[in-house]
């Protein structure tokens, strides 16, 4: 069973931004597997909670990432 997982930070992407996400990424196992894996694929969008991850040591928040912090 194919698995995709995406964490993105939360509020960042609207509930169609997460539908072409699915969609997409099972479009592409479908491709590289074969339509035999469209059924079984799973793609999980979880949103990361405001200053809950980070890069290289440093905690981001959404504030960063849009260049106002």
């Amino acid at each position: 069973m194919p698995f995709a997982h995406f964490k993105v930070p939360a509020g960042t992407i609207t509930a169609e931004d997460k539908k072409k996400i699915v969609e997409r990424t099972t479009d592409l196992y479908a491709e590289i597997y074969g339509e035999r894996a469209r059924p079984t694929t799973v793609v999980l969008v979880d949103e990361v909670a405001d200053g809950g991850w980070g890069v290289a040591g440093n905690v981001l928040t959404a504030a960063m990432l849009n260049g106002d912090a």
